[in-house]
């Protein structure tokens, strides 16, 4: 589960054998929040106010990155002999 970013007490992951919708994971303390990246929505779970709008901000910057690492997460998942 790769670390995308850290700031502010939030940390941004993404699994590499998780199915699409292309999404990334939002932890802040006990929340835990599903983004989508291509509507910058929360798929599941839940953050807190400032936090969330913290994220939406970056990953709205971030975007392209975003879907480019999803991209690579799928190509490993998809690699001959990954476990899945």
């Amino acid at each position: 589960m790769p670390t995308i970013s850290v700031f502010y007490g939030i940390v941004i992951r993404m699994f590499w054998d998780e199915h699409g919708p292309p999404h990334f994971h939002a932890m802040y303390a006990e929340y835990d929040a599903v983004i989508g990246v291509r509507e910058l929505r929360v798929l599941h779970g839940s953050l807190p106010r400032k936090a969330m709008a913290l994220v939406l901000e970056w990953a709205k910057e971030h975007q392209d990155e975003l879907l480019e690492d999803w991209n690579l997460c799928v190509q490993k998942y998809l690699q001959p002999g990954s476990r899945r």
